[in-house]
């Protein structure tokens, strides 16, 4: 079917947002001779295959084809994988994931809960006949054996299938080793529970107790003659999962590893390469101190590197803490006003730059990300860049306006690029500086080129985006407004891409302005911008939304009189909260899977921000939408209200749009409630996907009185 025959919101679901046949997932060998990859045939194949680049003469081939390895059959997940995968919000399929020895020689994975593993200089790859279902393979450092974990219990397999055995099996029903527990997985972004010795005689495994977490029953009452899903959910002020640490070693030894776990609960980071002992972060439960601990496998003991207090919160980083070569920490840390990159006990970056992330640690440097900070010489809305940082100064490597990150080993870098210019990632492979090849994405074109001003509103300055719709001039007038915001912590909207604004664009083309502000509390200023929201989430994300729709007002066609907000998550919580405090600025709103109720999201997230509900119990009633003192801010005239939410959401369960229903109804304020059986907290299902695009359009039209 072809572009024209299709619309917009069909070809963005069934592309999954235009990210099929994106590559993605690199590793680069040490030897700098291939980088490894995931990507899939096409733009609307969910199948991702395991592909090799021979980066000398820039061909690649496939090292692993799902269609073939599986015979054509269906893949069958795991209740498990679903909700691994539901973490880390991945909705592809086929290899979805892998993982390589220290040479990148041999990689392993799953398919259909069955272990898969692929020679990849060689291209060929063959099942392992292992208990099941298989959940994150991982060879060892010298691609010997392959550890994974299979109902709970932690295994190891020699590479060429022989010797499967045990190391660690659960204790109980409520007992696994080697995986993430929900809140590492779902807010401190550790995806793994097992963490393999330099040496590949041992292995690091997180024992999971789940006994302690309160249990909750997700049911589909679509179809009321199946039963209901037992989830363990760690809400806020409620008891955490029990999380231990274990060396286990291939010949049956097992020695606990110790730290004040009363004291820091919450195991954050794992590291262990051949620069150093074990290096742990753990974190108190408020998150305001942390302590970096390296540790003895030998005996389990373990001494302090360094600690970290803050009143706020300690921010976690992807690459950080980890050993330099030599033996130093590398750490990323809130220091003067700045988030810097220390090496040692030597800050090498200062406030130009904000870092987000550490992408590789080398000899004579580090590599990051980051955007610029709040002294940067030339303010770039939107935009993040790779950097080469070491004690002779800091160095940009990504030249061209746009979202950059990279993987890189030895000499060899790849370079991952999203521009506003061009849809989709340009994936560059560089050689000491230098282009040796470009993987190719496979992702279908949009059809849609998203015409969006990237600017700063307001006193504040605050990131903001505006799309006018296709063809517009200003001949044509003030337009009604659609803010489409997320707002919460740790996710921008307003950045330097083209993707991320197709829907933006779409819903501009149906005759809106379209507005886009990352409030305070958003990534990528300073830290004192993120942390400003600590116990007041509400009222500073939604005065930042105002103040930047009124200030854009100045320069933008937007008409003040027709003012509509949508979005998803913490994004449906802020819509929401607009239309109930500030219904003299907005006049519709759809909240999609909204946090109404603070008390029902879990641990990890709604402590750092909003701390103990038994000890601020007014914060938390404050910054709800179902409280009474929630409530209280809702003031006349009642405007229209779309609620959408996913029946099997298992991270912002449906409760908190059903508790929100009712304390509407008990208000007496009309609304409408649109659930979505069988979704989980995103919406993968292709005609879902479009159909609630749709609906919304709909909706916002008939609300602020359009022509439909």
């Amino acid at each position: 079917m072809t572009t024209g025959q299709q619309s917009f919101p069909r070809r963005h679901a069934r592309t999954q947002r235009f990210s099929l046949g994106t590559p993605r997932a690199f590793t680069v060998s040490p030897d700098g001779e291939r980088v490894t990859f995931l990507r899939s045939r096409s733009g609307t194949d969910r199948a991702n295959l395991l592909w090799v680049l021979d980066i000398e003469d820039g061909t690649e081939r496939i090292a692993a084809d799902p269609e073939v390895l599986l015979g054509g059959a269906e893949e069958e997940l795991s209740r498990a994988e679903r909700q691994r995968r539901e973490r880390s919000r991945e909705f592809g399929a086929g290899v979805v994931a892998y993982a390589t020895d220290a040479a990148a020689e041999l990689a392993a994975f799953t398919l259909s809960g069955r272990l898969f593993t692929s020679e990849l200089r060689a291209g060929t790859a063959r099942e392992l006949r292992v208990p099941g279902p298989v959940i994150d393979p991982r060879p060892s450092p010298d691609g010997r054996l392959v550890a994974y974990v299979a109902r709970g219990a932690l295994r190891v397999v020699g590479a060429e299938g022989e010797g499967d055995m045990a190391l660690a099996e659960p204790e109980g029903p409520e007992v696994t080793y080697g995986l993430a527990e929900f809140i590492a997985a779902e807010e401190m972004h550790r995806y793994r529970g097992f963490w393999w010795s330099p040496e590949s005689d041992r292995l690091l495994a997180a024992r999971v107790d789940n006994s302690p977490v309160q249990r909750w029953w997700i049911a589909d009452p679509a179809h009321p003659e199946d039963g209901p899903v037992q989830i363990a959910y760690p809400a806020a002020g409620t008891p955490n999962a029990e999380v231990r640490l274990f060396v286990l070693g291939l010949d049956g030894a097992r020695t606990e590893v110790n730290w004040d776990r009363d004291r820091y609960p919450y195991l954050a980071r794992v590291h262990w390469s051949s620069a150093g002992a074990p290096l742990l972060l753990v974190q108190t439960r408020d998150q305001g101190g942390q302590v970096y601990l390296a540790a003895n496998p030998d005996d389990g003991s373990t001494r302090m590197v360094h600690a970290d207090e803050d009143p706020a919160w300690l921010e976690l980083f992807a690459g950080a803490p980890a050993w330099s070569p030599s033996g130093r920490l590398v750490r990323i840390a809130d220091e003067g006003g700045a988030r810097v990159l220390t090496v040692g006990d030597r800050p090498l970056t200062g406030p130009q730059l904000q870092l987000r992330s550490v992408l590789d640690i080398g000899e004579s440097d580090v590599l990051v990300q980051a955007s610029a900070g709040a002294e940067s010489a030339a303010p770039e809305t939107g935009e993040v860049h790779v950097y080469r940082v070491n004690e002779l100064g800091v160095e940009r490597l990504s030249q061209d306006t746009g979202v950059h990150s990279a993987v890189r080993s030895g000499d060899v870098t790849v370079l991952v690029s999203a521009r506003p210019e061009h849809p989709g990632a340009h994936v560059q492979v560089l050689k000491d500086g230098k282009q040796k090849a470009v993987i190719a994405s496979y992702a279908e074109q949009p059809g849609i080129t998203p015409r969006m001003t990237l600017t700063e509103a307001g006193e504040r300055r605050i990131p903001c985006a505006v799309l006018l719709p296709t063809g517009y001039t200003d001949d044509d007038g003030p337009l009604p407004v659609l803010l489409d915001p997320y707002g919460g912590p740790h996710h921008a909207r307003v950045v330097a891409a083209h993707d991320p604004y197709l829907t933006s664009q779409w819903f501009a083309d149906q005759g809106f302005a379209v507005v886009i502000a990352d409030n305070r509390g958003t990534p990528g200023r300073t830290p004192a911008w993120e942390k400003v929201i600590k116990d007041n989430l509400a009222a500073v994300a939604l005065e930042d939304q105002v103040d930047a729709l009124h200030a854009l007002a100045e320069h933008f066609p937007l008409d003040l009189e027709r003012v509509a907000i949508r979005g998803w998550s913490f994004g449906g919580y802020l819509a929401a909260l607009a239309l109930l405090r500030r219904p003299d600025v907005f006049h519709a709103a759809i909240a999609g899977a909204p946090v109404t109720d603070q008390r029902l999201y879990d641990t990890h997230y709604t402590e750092r921000y909003l701390g103990d509900p038994a000890k601020q119990p007014s914060v938390y009633a404050e910054n709800s939408l179902v409280t009474d003192e929630g409530l209280s801010g809702a003031v006349e005239p009642a405007r229209p209200l779309m609620i959408v939410h996913g029946l099997a959401d298992d991270n912002v369960v449906v409760a908190h749009s059903l508790r929100l229903s009712s304390a509407l109804l008990a208000a007496g304020r009309p609304h409408e409630v649109l659930p979505l059986s069988g979704v989980t907290h995103a919406t993968p299902q292709e005609q879902v996907a479009e159909n609630v695009l749709l609906l919304q359009v709909d909706f916002l039209k008939r609300s602020l009185g359009l022509a439909r």
